[in-house]
């Protein structure tokens, strides 16, 4: 019988509600119905993120990862982006269950994320090196968009800036005239829409790669926000955000769509009942609105 950390458990049910207590109940039957059919073996404790049990395993003698989690709009898109990348800048898929969303995933040392790297900047130019690579790919059919995200959360703003105080309220509203810009070319490319520290782990065919992507259609500059709030520090931030938006192109449409993850953010802590706005994202809010005036 596998082990359900309580963490998960409890990430379930308040993310998740009763899908998730039901998502967490079956897990065991679940992970003993794909130990069997993909023929694998537990080689170690599991693992477990907010959304994901995660279980080494082998085959044959080699060495991968079963992952499971719940099924909805941001996850069903994994295997699909996964697929599309072929282990080109990201961790490779080996195979992969349509009706429950579980993935057999090769095996990288998750004792080794990017977030072990003491310097921020070298950690961050592995993260652009990533970054580059995985967005210079055209998003396939079917994915969510940017175009719909952007939507609708510009239709969210008049409610949302109602429940926050002035000096949020503004930034809200700032960042979603940033986006106004530039809601009319969403872009293309396949999104990650994740990519900070603590999701690039070490490997062995490369260095690093990226995991747990949460895939997207829609322009890079959506991608920056994790990483460049990794380790927050203002008086680096210009430099970051530069690096970054070096790999993806437009700086001033890359500033747009960082802002419009800052919205993103903000609209889901006036959701979850915050009483304001997550400071450090502000913080880079405000840098970032400054240069643009």
């Amino acid at each position: 019988m596998i082990h359900v950390p309580e963490e998960l458990a409890r990430s379930q049910v308040k993310y998740n509600g009763e899908a998730g207590r039901l998502f967490v109940d079956g897990l065991p039957e679940r992970a003993e119905e794909f130990l069997g059919r993909w023929g694998l073996r537990v080689t170690g404790p599991s693992m477990h993120g907010v959304a994901s049990l995660v279980l080494p395993v082998e085959r044959d003698g080699v060495r991968a990862a079963l992952k499971m989690q719940i099924l909805d709009e941001e996850t069903e898109g994994e295997p699909v982006g996964l697929r599309v990348w072929d282990g080109a800048g990201a961790v490779r898929l080996l195979d992969h269950d349509a009706a429950t969303g579980t993935m057999l995933l090769e095996r990288l040392d998750e004792a080794r994320p990017l977030s072990t790297v003491a310097d921020t900047r070298e950690a961050l130019g592995i993260a652009a090196d990533l970054l580059a690579r995985l967005v210079a790919v055209p998003a396939p059919e079917g994915l969510r968009t940017l175009a719909d995200i952007a939507a609708g959360m510009l239709a969210e703003v008049p409610e949302a800036t109602a429940r926050l105080g002035a000096d949020d309220a503004a930034v809200l509203r700032d960042c979603a005239a940033a986006v106004r810009e530039v809601a009319g070319e969403p872009g293309d490319r396949l999104l990650h829409w994740d990519l900070h520290f603590g999701n690039v782990l070490a490997g062995e065919r490369e260095p690093w790669l990226a995991i747990d992507p949460k895939p997207l259609a829609g322009d890079p500059g959506f991608d920056l926000l994790p990483a460049l709030m990794d380790r927050f520090d203002p008086d680096e931030a210009l430099w970051r955000f530069d690096l970054l938006a070096e790999v993806v192109g437009d700086r001033r449409r890359a500033a747009a769509w960082t802002l419009g993850r800052v919205l993103q953010n903000g609209l889901w802590d006036v959701e979850d009942g915050e009483p304001g706005l997550d400071p450090e994202q502000v913080a880079l809010a405000r840098i970032l609105l400054a240069r643009r005036a």
